[in-house]
């Protein structure tokens, strides 16, 4: 879908949805289904090439609307106001395309579950590659035992915020298993990249999760906000599924996108992103004024400018101050690093060069400065 189609189609919608609210007192209020109805309507797996928006609408109807309660209706009389209205829907339109994400970087999930669970939290050594190896685990699992602790859980991370590493799950997984340790997934970025068989290997391991976590509003063209949780035993958690009471409607914005896009379309929006990151890598290894300062893998390079943490972190001050392109640090080995992530859908190579040439024109003029 492009802007031209998404103007129309856009039009189109606003119709759908005042026709839906003028008309809802005309369709039940609560409906005559059965949970798990909508197996036998729908396909198992996503499609392969996509599917037109006609077809889609179609089957809202089709689909989607049968099981719907509608909490709008003024036959509706259940639980406390679920609010609406037309003003709040328009902004809430704007919301989804601006998709500012209001979040601090220093927005550590785990630990802030560890706080909400008032439970102790050990962070895990890594290897020269940023990743948690068994060993390291185990000598840690030890300690805690012979201090009278309980280890039950571990949350591994296959795409790091930092670095983009990946936990080495074939040799965690027993650990965990062994030690009865619930072992969480965390590919909050790069669970995304799955969809590519190429890089299905960096999955190897997950045989042995008790449950893993990715964000389709990451990488997956479906905006904030949207997790997709996966749990082994989910009578574990069923009657604690999630900390809020209500949640919205997300899983439609999947359903479009998946059948838009198709699966081909998905892998291809990857695979573009992680050419780029490895086009921008090219550039900063051909400048010897740099160093790479991870393995580029997926869509982040983290790089440097060789000298001191201080030199880099005045280039990333006059890279903030142009606010031509933005980017954050992050800390590796105790040297002070940039991240330069693919994030745009519509990001193109002439923006990677640009980006490129503007760092390069801030490099050379600090450098100069310094020189004096």
């Amino acid at each position: 879908m492009d802007a031209a189609e998404f103007r129309r189609r856009g039009k189109e919608m606003v119709d759908y949805v005042a026709d839906y609210l003028e008309n809802i007192e005309k369709r039940p209020v609560y409906p005559d289904l059965e949970p798990g109805y909508l197996r036998s309507l729908i396909p198992n797996e996503a499609p392969l090439e996509p599917e037109s928006y006609e077809d889609i609408i179609k089957d809202v109807e089709r689909v989607i609307m049968p099981g719907v309660t509608h909490w709008h209706s003024p036959y509706f009389f259940a639980y406390f106001p679920a609010a609406s209205s037309y003003p709040a829907m328009v902004a809430d339109m704007l919301c989804g395309a601006i998709g500012c994400i209001g979040f601090s970087w220093a927005h550590s999930s785990v630990e802030r579950a560890a706080l909400i669970g008032a439970v102790m939290m050990r962070k895990v050594p890594t290897d020269n590659r940023y990743a948690v190896r068994r060993e390291m685990l185990k000598k840690m699992v030890e300690e805690d035992k012979a201090a009278g602790l309980i280890p039950f859980y571990f949350c591994a991370t296959l795409g790091t915020t930092p670095s983009c590493a990946f936990d080495h799950l074939t040799e965690l997984g027993p650990l965990c298993n062994e030690e009865n340790m619930w072992m969480h997934i965390d590919a909050a970025y790069a669970g995304s990249a799955f969809i590519c068989p190429e890089f299905r290997p960096l999955l190897n391991g997950v045989e042995f999760a008790d449950s893993f976590n990715f964000n389709p509003h990451k990488w997956l063209l479906v905006n904030f906000d949207c997790s997709a949780m996966w749990v082994k035993e989910r009578a574990d958690i069923i009657g604690h599924w999630q900390i809020p009471l209500g949640r919205r409607f997300r899983s439609l914005k999947m359903w479009f996108v998946f059948r838009m896009y198709g699966l081909k379309g998905l892998q291809a929006h990857i695979r573009k992103q992680v050419a780029l990151a490895k086009e921008f890598e090219s550039l900063v290894r051909a400048d010897k004024r740099f160093e790479i300062c991870a393995e580029v893998v997926l869509g982040l390079v983290c790089f440097r400018l060789k000298g001191s943490n201080e030199l880099n972190q005045e280039l990333l001050k006059r890279i903030t101050k142009s606010r031509e392109i933005h980017l954050v640090p992050c800390q590796l080995s105790g040297r002070f690093v940039l991240r330069f992530a693919i994030c745009a859908r519509t990001t193109e190579s002439h923006h990677i060069q640009q980006a490129w040439q503007h760092i390069t024109q801030l490099t050379f003029e600090l450098l100069q400065e310094a020189s004096h």
